[in-house]
């Protein structure tokens, strides 16, 4: 039956069902008489929505609480093992593929180096990290609710071919990598995939898990070899990736890994500050990686006590730090969000030692009104966070489907793609 706002009586138990999953996850255990309140439903909706979640295993009693001269009241939460999902992160140094269950809780993970980013090597990293982790957990994949993977660049999503990923600084250029996957990884037909922007889903998890919580609006920004943000203007929704890396900071400056002048990536990001360093005179360490490189920059210009500071160090990380804070004052003028938060694993790294610099820079940027009323800070999920971030997306999409695993029919795997894939990755 279809009522005359157009919601059917299936849209309103779907609706329902998500309201009472969503307070119980964010908010539990409640009891049904809390869940009345919390959700805005009748005790005959909260009745009959609970009787349904726990006969499916979706909710389960824990424990109670005594009430107000009263028998003592049922404290439910969401089951943790109801349901699995992977998260991955394609980063810039390595594939990091971790299975939770529905709290989020880890139960395996699986690492594979990417010295390049070949999509043949991505594609392999995934489905060999895939298998490892269901493996090692001893979980079937039926009860998967999705794999959840965060990707640098811009993701489109078309009916043909699923997730394409445009990533013009890492050399893909429309790659179905949903089809790939679809085709290589071994998983059950049904278990959907949701590819994002790897800024995109360190947003997501920063504002369900982390620093973002309860703010109304944010920018997590992510810092590694390049430069990326999320920007939420609706807690209850979805971020915006921004390729917040390729705005111009210099005319005529630096040249980015993209290909044009002056974009702050081409300043901030770990390549072009080590970069940086070695024209001013430092000395990266010989055939280390970019991540060991970056802390012997920051060692180089933060030495220990008795120690002298690099000053080629000192000053790219100074002129960085003005760069950024012109690049966060953007972002307050053109979104004036509560609260700007700092990730990424180059981020983790930079961000406790000049990040006060770097804050004192925007503010003098940035227009005083929005700037008086945001703060800055890091972000508090750690290295995990895109990977945990990652995991939110099919998370989210249960939720807002009540808790029914619906998935849409994939896309069959690419003939074309999968045979230039064998080529690419064969020895």
């Amino acid at each position: 039956m279809t009522r005359p706002n157009g919601r059917t009586v299936r849209d309103l138990r779907r609706e329902n069902r998500t309201a009472v999953l969503r307070r119980l996850y964010f908010d539990g255990p409640l009891s049904r008489f809390s869940l009345g309140p919390a959700t805005g439903l009748s005790s005959g909706s909260i009745s009959n929505v609970v009787a349904e979640l726990v006969a499916e295993g979706l909710v389960e009693e824990a424990g109670s609480v005594d009430s107000a001269g009263g028998r003592p009241r049922i404290l439910l939460r969401v089951a943790p093992d109801s349901g699995r999902m992977i998260g991955v992160d394609v980063g810039e140094t390595r594939v990091r593929v971790e299975l939770f269950d529905l709290t989020l809780t880890e139960l395996a993970r699986a690492e594979r180096p990417l010295p390049r980013y070949e999509v043949g090597v991505v594609v392999d990293h995934i489905r060999e990290g895939v298998a490892e982790v269901l493996r090692t957990a001893d979980v079937p994949a039926e009860t998967l609710l999705g794999v959840g993977i965060g990707v640098p660049g811009i993701v489109e999503r078309t009916d043909e071919d699923g997730a394409v990923v445009h990533g013009q600084t890492i050399g893909w250029d429309a790659v179905p990598l949903e089809r790939l996957l679809r085709a290589a990884v071994d998983l059950p037909a049904g278990v959907p995939y949701r590819i994002d922007n790897g800024a995109r889903t360190l947003g997501q998890a920063e504002m369900w898990f982390g620093a973002g919580r309860g703010a109304t609006s944010a920018v997590v920004a992510l810092f590694g070899s390049g430069v990326g943000a999320c920007v939420t203007t609706d807690p209850s929704g979805p971020g915006r990736a921004l390729e917040w890396g390729h705005l111009k900071v210099q005319v005529r400056g630096r040249r980015c890994r993209c290909g044009a002048r002056g974009c702050l990536e081409a300043y901030a990001g770990a390549g072009a500050l080590l970069e940086r360093w070695r024209e001013a005179g430092g000395e990266p360490p010989a055939g280390a990686d970019e991540e060991t490189a970056l802390a012997a920059l920051v060692s180089a210009a933060y030495p220990a006590d008795g120690d002298t500071a690099d000053p080629a160090a000192v000053a790219v990380l100074a002129e960085t730090a003005e760069y950024l804070g012109a690049g966060f004052a953007d972002l307050v003028n053109l979104f004036q969000p509560e609260r700007i938060l700092v990730g990424g694993w180059a981020g983790l790294l930079l961000g406790p030692r000049f990040l006060a610099q770097v804050e004192e820079h925007a503010r003098a940027y940035a227009l005083a009104y929005p700037a008086a009323r945001v703060t800055l800070g890091m972000g508090t999920l750690g290295p995990d966070a895109v990977t945990v971030g990652a995991a939110i997306l099919p998370l989210a999409d249960f939720f807002a489907r009540g808790g029914r695993p619906e998935p849409p029919t994939p896309p069959e795997a690419s003939p074309a793609w999968t045979e230039s894939l064998r080529t690419r990755t064969a020895p």
